[in-house]
């Protein structure tokens, strides 16, 4: 098995011929939690968005550079294809609004018209419920609607419906910003859990966060990597003077 899931090189993106991703390399281990850390606008979102070519959607969006998963070339995928295997979970909570639980977990199957038989759908429903700690929550519920769930249960059921299709990789975009500290905890503890079968690429503002969950962080700064270690490494004895100012507060 190749040693890292993912390799980018020489990663550009932006819009209109402004970058705000500028000459990313980054190659990411198997079954690791990496955090994203750096100020507002800095590209983060930007970069995990190249990833699963969510940004090429955006009107006027540019990307060069090569993103290879497990050795394929992401550019030459059907970026739907590409989606099963790099789930993406974003800041606020998502349920499609006119599924119930079941269906909402189901999703990714429905809208690409794979059929699965009723003991498959129940046992995907179950599984993904289980590896997202909702099934106990839920499992009396899930003909009714997934708005109806808080905050916290949402995100984990957008966590859940990412899962259902197996990825190698699942993207968060600042998954606990717009939870209570409580949910936030839940999301944590399971992405501790996760990464013992998934690699996971998460975006956060939350320092603390990066230091609890993350085996990895980079730090970006007007678009750039500026450093890519060791989180306990990084956060003890940054080697860039920026990278320490940024984790002293004294920017972003």
């Amino acid at each position: 098995m190749e040693k890292y899931v993912l390799k980018v090189i020489d990663l550009s993106a932006g819009y209109s011929g402004n970058w705000v991703v500028k000459n990313v390399s980054m190659d990411v281990p198997h079954n690791k939690a990496i955090a994203i850390m750096g100020p507002s606008g800095c590209g983060k979102s930007t970069f995990i968005r190249c990833i699963n070519r969510m940004h090429e959607v955006v009107p006027g969006a540019s990307v060069k550079g090569k993103i290879l998963l497990e050795g394929e070339d992401i550019f030459e995928m059907h970026p739907v294809k590409l989606r099963r295997r790099v789930g993406m979970v974003f800041q606020r909570p998502n349920p499609f609004p006119t599924m119930n639980i079941y269906d909402n977990v189901l999703a990714g199957y429905i809208l690409n018209g794979i059929k699965l038989k009723k003991e498959e759908k129940d046992r995907i429903v179950e599984q993904s419920l289980k590896n997202a700690f909702l099934w106990d929550e839920v499992k009396a519920s899930l003909y009714k609607k997934g708005t109806f769930l808080s905050g916290g249960q949402q995100q984990r059921l957008c966590i859940a419906r990412s899962l259902a299709m197996n990825p190698n990789i699942l993207l968060l975009d600042e998954p606990t910003s717009a939870l209570d500290p409580k949910a936030q905890a839940m999301i944590e503890e399971l992405i501790t859990e996760l990464k013992k079968t998934v690699t996971i690429i998460l975006v956060t503002h939350n320092r603390a966060q990066a230091a609890r969950v993350s085996d990895y962080t980079a730090f970006m700064f007007l678009g750039e990597i500026i450093e890519f270690d060791d989180t306990a490494k990084m956060f003890t004895a940054p080697k860039d003077k920026r990278t320490e100012e940024y984790l002293t507060g004294k920017f972003g």
